[in-house]
């Protein structure tokens, strides 16, 4: 699916602000790297839709979406501009370590006009959130980012943690140790990756 594609199915401010976010990763990556190089043609397809498939699955309605290890953007920001107008209402925090990925995803919330808030913290240390959406794209071990969900998510909220092709056996390790629901939805980008949707975070 290309540019033209994702136009047909938005609004024109919110391909605005895409087209702003595709320029500002295109002229920053050069410099601190937020996606590999290689994947800079396919950067619609790769990054972009990669994170717009996620936000179809958020909830119909949720105040607090937080995506940690942000990196360039994926999918939180990406999110973000989609909800703009969607849900005016919903808070987005971008939780990042690297100061200078930092300064990037600063850049983009303010020439793309969104309600972000960042935080250069590790996750870890970062203040509990109690978000309603927890997202994560190409962070880590899944038993890592239930750690990181018990942390940060609310008792009834949902995790999206996207996936590769190894996800079957990441589950069955965070079974060890974590009892959680998992749906696990196939990935429109990446034929053997998927968007765990979880909820129900409990330590065994």
């Amino acid at each position: 699916m290309s540019r033209d594609d994702i136009a047909a199915n938005v609004s024109r401010e919110t391909l605005q602000r895409l087209d702003t976010y595709a320029d500002l990763l295109t002229r920053w990556n050069p410099k601190i790297n937020l996606v590999a190089k290689s994947t800079i043609p396919e950067l619609w397809t790769r990054h972009l839709l990669d994170s717009i498939q996620v936000a179809d699955l958020a909830p119909e309605s949720y105040e607090k979406w937080v995506d940690i290890g942000s990196g360039g953007g994926f999918p939180g920001l990406v999110v973000a501009i989609l909800t703009a107008e969607r849900q005016p209402q919903a808070r987005f925090t971008l939780i990042e370590s690297d100061q200078r990925k930092c300064a990037f995803l600063r850049s983009v919330a303010r020439e793309c006009g969104l309600r972000v808030d960042i935080l250069a913290k590790r996750i870890e240390s970062a203040p509990e959130q109690g978000a309603d959406v927890l997202s994560a794209r190409a962070l880590t071990q899944l038993e890592g980012l239930l750690g990181f969900a018990e942390r940060h998510l609310a008792a009834d909220g949902t995790a999206l943690f996207q996936k590769g092709a190894r996800w079957r056996e990441e589950v069955r390790a965070a079974e060890a140790h974590w009892r959680f629901s998992c749906e696990a939805v196939p990935s429109t980008t990446e034929p053997e990756a998927v968007i765990l949707k979880i909820g129900g975070i409990e330590r065994v």
